[in-house]
């Protein structure tokens, strides 16, 4: 079987294929394996369903395979391509996989200011900039969330990965890298670990609110159940929970359910404060998360959103020139690879390229925009025949009908849902792309490619779908974070190398024209396009889609996203509509999982006590899925087909049996069950499918038993009131019950309790099928009962009332009552129901008595009146009713045509009507002759109209016939068409009367000649003979006349056209009418003027007799026929005096003063074209004198040219004969410039011009090459002469003579190059001189000064080759530097190319460029002083390895830091601190007044202060030194000079010494990284004796230096927390956390002992200040004492918090009488004592302008009881009072929080009405013994043993 060729693209519409090589490759670029494809044989391909369960098992487990049909199988293209226009979406593909979070900004700063609050007591206030801007901390976060956290990316360096998705569009440089890391570093380490251990203790954490603390000094308030957040002192958010259980209203709802229920799982956002039930989140999580929560609204952001935009519609062809252009852009005009397409694709998903955009046309729905492939419905193109489009209509593999083929379990859904059942069609250019998913429900898809370039698809087997899950959400983890459901979107995209290196299985397919690509269950896929193509698909589901359709609908309801459709009603539907063997295995095993899903959850619903169940309402079309649309849960989205949960207290809303504990807090006997099916009939529908699997096997056997198992009746018990009821047992008490209520006398009540007892039994198996039989005998009795009640009360109550309003009761529905042999119950009324159907048998009796005869209207009249009166409604007394109102309408409309006295008002139907009504009334009438006697006078009149009608009619016959019916009553439509022709004659003769007055003195005779014509037509039209017909015609003729001649006024007419008018008027004899005699004296001027023109074109006159002749035709108004010529003539004379012009102002000027030239042939031209003038000019006699002028000097050019030519083509040139030739040329020349002036002066552009102006620069050139052979011209002489002589064309046939001294130039040039090589960069070599010499003796012409030249260079060379080979015969030792620069300088000036002169040269040059190296090195400006300065080098790096010996205990005498002399006789200083000797010169300016001070070298001075006064550091530390690497790698190369260099020898030595250096640095940089102790004096030591040995030593390394670097900044980070620590000021919390962070950046280890002190103290500090931020907020709940002990641990703590201990303190100052701190409650400040009472405390209502507490101003009175005082106190505050007093004090003290007590009122006023507190009755008192002493302001009071609380208020 071979493959068949996809068929040709319609109209050229699509651009060129891949090339052969690429789309038969079967590798790619990313090596990713090949999908398998198969080729159906024709047999195969008929039954599509039949073919794919064929290769399902081989090709399932690659998730996707490719079916290319036979070559017989070619559908037309259906759609018709030129006005195909469809909607387009815009793709960014560079945003597919490298796109930043859709995170909002704004939520991450809120949640990153409360981190820095919370944990690092900060906000972050100034602005974050990178490069200029502002830095997005929320984009950087997420992108180094994408490659793993910061540890990650630092291991592995992707800050430039990191750099590149922060700034897309930037160039990633090291210095950015380095940048962003750094702010990472300092902005969000610590935010990165505080909120990955949020993420670990996901688990085990949980966000609960505060709960309700039991006050004592008052009632407990409650708040409504929402979790709210309030603010602490210390900005400390909480969320509060208080449920209010006597009230049901909400002010916090969840925004899916819309429920404001269960509270305690109800999270709030932190931002927007919108809420959600854990469980109605998608996906939903178990339980409440740690830290602060943010909804997904508040975490994506609307401006980082990604999708694809809506873009233009755009038809075929447009999007074809997109496409192209594209494509062009990317691969030019050439085919482009598969390989190619695919690496650059995937270059650009990955942001390697940058932003690219591309537009693809997908998911168009075909019921709107067409199918590719032909359909029923659709026009059918011309160019396909009716045959095959109707194969391809009905063929099985056309995806219109492959969802509904048989065998395919979607042929039960009704509607056509678009893209499952109804394909999309899909319109790609290059990179369009369809992102990784899979398909709804997990369905089978099928994807066909029309047209176009082929399609490139990636595959993951659906075995391996959770794998290809876990990889995305680990490759992409903030955008997940962002959209848990991100795979549902279709958006993303992922390299799948990223998949194959996490071990997840990727197949390719390339779908090509005419193939399907099939996809299977869960398998993920995605691709793109490799060019403009066009695809359609659509889902289908086979029977083993089954279980994978389980699969997706779980999923759908993990997610909460709503379902394509009811996966349980699909199931459903398709087992009670019969299907195949086939199906049913499948179908069977997904209705037992089903089955044993609904009943486990029936059961455990009536466990928790849901006994109410209703039955759903059946549907209409219960064949079909989707024909209603059935309720959804509002958790989780999903239809509820089976069965739902209601309740009372919202009766519109359902959850499903797994939700129903989430619907609302009612109790669950108030929850109602509504199911479709019971179990029992779900059980019956599993074991139907037994019928269509055919032999029973073990397995299904095994199936079977199991399922009979579950379907016996279980122990299913519950416990009620404290005892277990066993659901069997509580069926066989409803029975025994029911029967006995069955058996007796009706009684509703009985009834509605029993059958509500039974809906807790119903919904079950087949046990219950007793109870459901017992239930509808129940039904139908109290429906039997219940209706004979209801009939009997309404008779009754019609009977007593007899209210229309009241509708009577049917005899059909009482006798269907009464139908029953045996009653279904016991009711006596239905005996009150047999009278009443009797009595109504005996009345219809008679009204079929009635209806059979001819009765009197009065006598039916009285029959009707008793049936009204009769309380039962009876069917037969609507035929009497219309039969009485058919009477009376036939009466009245026969009274009403015979009192009509108006003519034709009686229309002829509607006697006839009535007539026709007589034999159907049956009744006695007196009006019927009255009738019979009209209709006889009707038909009369009408006979005699139509008697008219037949023959011709005249005017006079219609008018008497008019007169005699013209009063008659009825419309007869024969008499009316008469009077209508009558009508139409009058109005015909009148309007003609109107057009003849005064007709020939109009002035619009076009308008009669109208109204003439349309009165002749309609006259033709008349029914009625009319006599003026002829006349008409006449004077139509007359106005048609009249009209010609008014023309001739209006515009030029010809002459015959006027003879002619003038010929017809006369013909209608009206010639004497005044425009006709105006017209003759007209006609007579024009055919004068005729007769002048004739004359002078016919005899050549001047141009004056010409326009005489057209002057005098413009008063003529007549088109003249000889016009035109005599205009003609004119003007082409005077045109050709406007072309002679030029030559006409030459001939009559002396000079010729014009710049441009005359063309001889145009003059010629001219005077030839005056010979077929009409008109006499002088003009041409001048231009024939020109011409001659002319014609001479071309013949005198052309002798000239001749002479010329003869020098030119001379062939012998010898030395005599030279000289002779210059004087022949330079005649030659005098006569050519002599020629070229007179051709000149005649202004004419002659031909022999510029071959004069040729032959005059070949003879120039010739001069000059005959002049060298006397002279030695140099080589730019020469380069001169041969460029003149390429631009004067010597060489191209100019003549022998230019041969010649051509070829001799060329030589010239070779010798005089060779003469200058000297002096030029390029050099020639011996040979080629020696050659060039030889070449002299063949040529003709000779040059012998050049010669000469050649010789005496050949010489000079050949001497200098001598002292080189002599130079190189000497020892090495003996070869001199100088000797060597001398002979470069002479070969330089004279010597031929060579080896021996590249060898000097290049020597030279090495030695030269190591000695610039060495001195670049060493920073040396003087060649000279190379030697001298690695000699003092080498000296001070003696001294550097002196130094560090003495760090050893090897101590010399006399030796100085920094100075290399060492002597003893210079005044000198000593550093306090290493004890080091100085000497003042070597220091400078650092002695004071020309005395010694204290001084402290430069090295000790940097490490203790890590600084120097002048800033910087010490001297040689990481400045300007010899780097150490360059001169290893100077010294590295094994080069051999051929000269002896002292230097070379020198820097050995001096490396030497600067490696012993370099080892005992490192063992000091070594010793100090790796020190974790205390004592800090021994690294102090180890790091001088390092900084003072680095400044001798005169040598950079970089490794050692980094090293050193590193352990300064160790040492010197241990100094500042050494001195932090030691200091006589506690650190604070912040300036640990920042210590702490320095430590990050220099690296200290764990074990170091400073970091281990700083980590202790933060733990300590931090933890003692989160309990004092929650003492200090918990409104006096901790007792004093505790308080009090928290203050003085936190003042004995060795960290400062002073921000913390002030919060205790304010907490700890009590205030009013209950002696509580402040709460934010309503507070008064008395005005003499400025003590702060709570205004519930003191009983106030009001504020008063002047307040006076009660111990300030006590009444006499005296309260008896002290007990009934302490009892009302106690009772209002509700507390135990804290027993510490509060501190006196003398000064008026100010509120306890300004913002919220005014000092000029001394009092708080909230708005919230709750914390005014009402006072009691007027007796309210307060005991004030045992009371705390009062702060006072001014004087003391004696102790009184009771006061009275009436406060004095001054108003």
């Amino acid at each position: 079987m071979g493959k068949g060729r996809p068929r040709a693209v319609e109209k050229g519409v699509v651009g060129p294929n891949l090339s052969a090589s690429s789309s038969s490759s079967s590798g790619s670029s990313l090596t990713i394996p090949s999908a398998p494809v198969y080729y159906p044989s024709e047999d195969e391909f008929r039954d599509p369903l039949e073919y794919i369960c064929k290769i399902r098992a081989e090709a399932e487990p690659y998730g996707i395979c490719r079916i290319v049909p036979p070559s017989s199988w070619k559908p037309p293209f259906a759609l018709h391509l030129d006005s195909f226009t469809f909607p387009t979406k815009t793709q960014a593909i560079h945003q597919l996989q490298v796109r930043p979070a859709s995170c909002d900004s704004k939520t991450f700063e809120l949640e990153y200011n409360r981190f820095l609050e919370d944990h690092c007591g900060k906000r972050l206030r100034r602005k974050v900039v990178f490069e200029g801007e502002e830095l997005d901390l929320c984009k950087l976060f997420n992108a180094a969330k994408r490659y793993g956290g910061y540890d990650k990316v630092v291991k592995e360096k992707k800050w430039g990965e990191v750099v590149r998705f922060v700034r897309p569009a930037r160039k990633v440089s090291e210095c950015s890298k380095h940048v962003l890391h750094q702010l990472y570093m300092e902005h969000l380490v610590e935010y990165e670990e505080y909120y990955n251990k949020l993420n670990k203790e996901g688990g085990r954490g949980c966000k609960r609110g505060l709960q309700e603390e039991k006050k004592g000094e008052h009632n407990a308030e409650c708040s409504s159940s929402k979790r709210r957040r309030t603010n602490n002192n210390d900005g400390e958010r909480a969320r509060v929970r208080k449920l209010k259980k006597e009230e049901e209203e909400h002010d916090q709802i969840c925004e899916q359910c819309r429920s404001g229920l269960h509270g305690e799982v109800m999270l709030l956002c932190d931002r927007c404060d919108k809420g959600w039930h854990i469980y109605c989140l998608s996906p939903p999580l178990k339980q409440i998360p740690s830290g602060n929560w943010y909804c997904l609204d508040c975490l994506n952001s609307d401006e980082d959103c990604f999708g694809f935009v809506p873009g233009k519609r755009l038809s075929l062809e447009a999007f074809r020139r997109v496409a192209d252009r594209a494509k062009k852009k990317w691969f030019g005009a050439g085919p482009a690879s598969r390989v190619q397409i695919e690496k650059k694709f995937w270059e650009i998903v990955e942001g390697s390229i940058g932003e690219v955009e591309v537009m693809y046309g997908s998911d168009l729905d075909t019921s709107i925009y067409g199918s590719g492939f032909p359909r029923v419905n659709d026009q059918r193109q011309e160019s396909v025949e009716a045959k095959i489009w109707d194969e391809y209509c009905s063929s099985p593999w056309n995806l219109n009908n492959l969802p509904k083929l048989k065998g395919s379990v979607l042929r039960a859904v009704h509607n056509n849902i678009t893209g499952v059942m109804v394909p999309w069609l899909y319109i790609g250019m290059l990179f369009s792309s369809f992102c990784w998913h899979f398909e709804d429900h997990c369905f089978y898809s099928m994807n066909y490619h029309h047209w176009g370039e082929p399609k490139c698809w990636y595959s993951v087997p659906g075995s391996e779908a959770s794998a290809f899950e876990k990889v995305m959400r680990n490759s992409l983890p903030d955008l997940f974070d962002a959209q848990p459901d991100l795979l549902f979107q279709l958006v993303t995209m992922l390299n799948p190398s990223v998949l194959q290196e996490n071990g997840v299985p990727v197949y390719s397919v390339l779908q090509e024209p005419g193939n399907f690509v099939i996809t299977f269950p869960r398998s993920y896929h995605g691709g793109f396009n490799l060019g403009l193509n066009c695809a359609e698909a659509v889902n289908f589901a086979p029977a083993d889609w089954l279980p994978h359709g389980g699969f997706g609908a779980g999923l759908y309801q993990r997610y909460h996203k709503t379902a394509v459709l009811s996966h349980e009603e699909l199931v459903c539907v398709l087992a009670k509509s019969g299907c195949d063997s086939r199906v049913s295995p499948y179908l069977k095993k997904e209705l037992i999982r089903i089955y044993n899903k609904e009943k486990t959850w029936r059961e455990r619903l009536w466990k928790k006590g849901i006994t109410k169940s209703s039955l759903m309402s059946s549907r209409k079309f219960p064949e079909y899925v989707g024909t209603e649309e059935d309720r959804t849960c509002i958790i989780c989205q999903q239809y509820l087909y089976l069965s739902g949960v209601v309740c009372h207290c919202r009766p519109s809303t359902f959850v499903c049996l797994e939700h129903s504990e989430r619907l609302c807090e009612c109790k669950s006997s108030r929850l109602r069950l509504h199911y479709r099916h019971t179990l029992a009939e779900l059980h019956d529908l599993v074991l139907a499918m037994d019928k269509h699997c055919g032999e029973e096997t073990a397995q299904s056997r095994t199936k079977k038993r199991q399922l009979q198992c579950s379907n016996e009746p279980s122990a299913l018990t519950k416990k009620v009131k404290g005892a277990h009821v066993n659901f069997a047992q509580l069926a066989d008490k409803w029975l025994l019950r029911s029967s006995k209520i069955f058996h007796s006398r009706f009684s509703r009540e009985d009834y509605v309790t029993i059958l509500k007892e039974a809906e807790q039994f119903v919904w079950a198996g087949s046990e219950m099928n007793n109870v459901r039989e017992m239930a509808n005998n129940l039904k139908e009795a109290r429906k039997w009962a219940e209706g004979v009640r209801k009939s009997v009360s309404k008779i009754e109550s019609w009977s007593s009332h007899r209210d229309k309003d009241i509708e009577k009761i049917h005899l059909e529905y009482i006798n269907e009552l009464l139908s029953f042999d045996l009653l279904p119950c016991d009711e006596p009324g239905h005996l009150i129901l047999k009278d009443y159907a009797e009595k109504a048998r005996i009345l219809i009796e008679e009204i079929n008595t009635a209806m059979s005869s001819c009765p009197k209207i009065p006598e039916l009249e009285l029959l009707y009146y008793r049936v009204c009166e009769f309380p039962i409604y009876v069917k037969e007394s609507e035929r009497l009713q219309h039969k009485i109102s058919s009477a009376k309408v036939w009466i009245e409309g026969i009274t009403k045509c015979i009192s009509e006295k108006q003519p034709a008002a009686i229309e002829l139907d509607v006697l006839y009507k009535l007539k026709l009504e007589i034999p159907e009334i049956e009744v006695q009438l007196p009006q019927i002759e009255m009738l019979s006697d009209m209709v006889w006078k009707a038909d009369s009149c009408r006979a005699q109209c139509v008697e008219i009608l037949k023959g011709p009619i005249g005017l006079k016959d219609i008018e008497v016939l008019l007169l005699e019916w013209d009063a008659f009553t009825v419309n007869i439509p024969e008499l009316k068409l008469l009077r209508q022709y009558h009508t139409d004659a009058v109005s015909w003769n009148a309007r003609f009367e109107a057009v003849l007055m005064k007709v020939h003195e109009r002035e619009d005779q076009h308008n009669v000649v109208d109204e003439l014509e349309h009165i002749l037509k309609d006259g033709a039209t008349l029914k009625i003979q009319v006599d003026q017909m002829p006349l008409v015609e006449f004077e139509l003729k007359k106005a048609q006349c009249r009209e010609k001649a008014l023309r001739t006024r209006e515009s030029k007419l010809s002459l015959d056209f006027i003879q002619e008018v003038m010929v017809d008027a006369q013909g209608l004899h009206i010639e004497g009418e005044q425009i006709y005699v105006d017209m003759s004296k007209v006609l007579d001027a024009a055919i004068q003027w005729e007769e002048r023109a004739k004359y002078i074109l016919a005899h050549g006159a001047q141009i004056s007799d010409f326009e005489d002749v057209l002057r005098s035709s413009e008063n003529i108004h007549v088109t003249l026929p000889s016009l035109l010529d005599v205009k003609e003539a004119l003007s082409k004379a005077m045109a050709w005096l406007s072309r002679s012009e030029p030559f006409l102002v030459h001939c009559s000027s002396l000079e010729s003063g014009s710049s441009s030239l005359l063309k001889v042939h145009t003059l010629k031209e001219l005077i030839s074209e005056s010979k077929n003038l009409k008109v006499s000019m002088k003009e041409i006699k001048i231009l024939e004198t020109v011409l001659v002028n002319c014609e001479e000097w071309e013949h005198d050019a052309c002798s000239l040219l001749q002479d010329s030519r003869c020098l030119l083509d001379m062939t012998a040139i010898g030395e005599g004969i030279s000289e002779g030739l210059i004087s022949k040329i330079e005649n030659v020349l005098a006569r050519i410039g002599s020629m070229e002036n007179t051709g000149l002066s005649l202004t004419f552009d002659f031909v022999e011009l510029a071959k004069l102006k040729d032959a005059c620069s070949l003879l120039q050139w010739c001069k000059k090459a005959i002049s060298f052979c006397s002279a030695a011209p140099t080589l730019e002489d020469v380069e001169s002469l041969m460029s003149d002589a390429e631009t004067s064309c010597c060489t191209n046939a100019s003549g022998a003579l230019c041969d010649l001294l051509f070829e001799g130039v060329k030589w010239l040039r070779q010798a005089t190059k060779i003469i200058s090589a000297s002096r030029n960069s390029t050099r020639c070599k011996l040979s080629e001189a020696e050659e060039v010499l030889t070449d002299s003796q063949s040529i003709s012409i000779s040059f012998p000064l050049t010669v000469t030249q050649i010789e005496t260079a050949i010489e000079r060379h050949k001497s200098w080759l001598e002292q080189v080979h002599q130079f190189f015969s000497l020892r090495l030792g003996e070869r001199s530097w100088s000797v060597i620069l001398q002979l470069k300088e002479l070969g330089i000036a004279g010597a031929f190319y060579c080896p021996e002169l590249d060898s000097i040269l290049s020597e030279v040059e090495r030695v030269q460029k190591w000695k610039r190296q060495c001195m670049d090195i060493f920073r040396i400006v003087e060649e000279n002083s190379l030697l001298g300065s690695l000699e003092k080098i080498r000296h001070n790096l003696d001294r550097s390895l002196h130094i560090y010996d003495k760090a050893h205990g090897l101590k010399e005498e006399g030796s100085y830091a920094c100075c290399s002399i060492g002597s003893l006789d210079q005044e000198f200083l000593t550093c306090s601190l290493c004890k080091e000797c100085y000497h003042l010169r070597c220091l400078g300016s650092l002695t004071v007044d020309g005395k010694q001070s204290a001084y402290v070298c430069l090295c000790c001075q940097y490490l203790v202060s890590g600084t120097l006064q002048n800033g910087g550091s010490p001297r040689g530390f990481g400045g300007a030194r010899p780097a150490l690497q360059k001169i290893i790698e100077l010294l590295s190369d094994e080069e051999d000079f051929c000269v002896c260099m002292e230097e070379r020898k020198m820097l050995k030595e001096v490396l030497k010494q600067a490696r012993e250096c370099k080892r005992h640095l490192e063992g000091i940089v070594g010793f100090a990284l790796a020190y974790s102790d205390k004592d800090l004096s021994v690294l102090f030591e180890k790091l001088a004796t390092a900084l003072k040995a680095i400044e001798l030593g005169g040598f950079y390394d970089d490794e050692g230096y980094c090293n050193l670097t590193l352990a300064i900044s160790r040492y010197l980070w241990k100094v500042k927390v050494h001195r932090l620590l030691e200091g006589s000021q506690k650190p604070t919390i912040q300036q640990i956390q920042q210590h702490l962070k320095e430590r990050v950046a220099v690296n200290i280890p764990p074990e170091d002992y400073f970091k281990q002190k700083l980590t202790e103290l933060k733990c300590s500090g931090l933890q003692w200040a989160d309990k004092a931020k929650k003492v200090a907020a918990d409104s006096g709940a901790l007792p004093l004492e505790k308080v009090f002990e928290l203050i003085s641990e936190g003042e004995n703590l060795p960290v400062l918090v002073e921000k913390e201990l002030k919060l205790l303190k304010d907490r700890s100052m009590l205030y009013c009488i209950c002696r509580k701190p402040y709460d934010k409650r309503a507070m008064i400040a008395c005005d003499k004592c400025d003590e702060w009472y709570h205004f519930g405390c003191v009983k106030l209502r009001s504020t008063p302008k002047v307040y006076i507490c009660p111990a300030c101003e006590p009444l006499a009175e005296t309260l008896s009881s002290s007990a009934v005082v302490d009892s009302e106190r106690c009772a209002d505050a509700k507390f135990v009072e804290p027993k510490t007093p509060s501190p006196k004090h003398t000064k008026p003290r100010m509120s306890p929080n300004k913002d919220e007590f005014i000092a000029t009122q001394k009092m708080v006023a909230r708005t919230d009405d709750a914390n005014v507190f009402r006072s009691s009755s007027g007796i309210d008192r307060l005991w004030w013994r045992n009371r705390k002493p009062f702060r006072r302001a001014a004087k003391k009071r004696a102790e009184l043993d009771s006061l009275s609380l009436f406060s004095h208020l001054q108003l």
